[in-house]
């Protein structure tokens, strides 16, 4: 989960990651920010995150983000 908060942190500087659990319903994140969370993901994971992932349940939260990834088989 750090190694995740870190990856987050220097996609979308200035965002506070652990203390929100609805980034995307708040308008935290826009749909720039999701593009280079999820590529940043990618890279990171060895993940492919498909369009059917792009959903705000899956990047609502850290947890929600983790969860995404383990499910994807990081």
């Amino acid at each position: 989960m750090e190694k995740l908060l870190k990856i987050l942190k220097e996609a979308c500087p200035g965002v506070d990651f652990e203390g929100s659990d609805a980034l995307v319903d708040d308008g935290v994140l826009d749909s720039f920010d999701i593009v280079s969370i999820v590529s940043a993901i990618m890279d990171e994971y060895d993940v492919l995150i498909s369009v059917n992932e792009l959903v705000p349940e899956n990047f609502n939260s850290v947890s929600a983000m983790y969860e995404l990834i383990e499910r994807l088989g990081a």
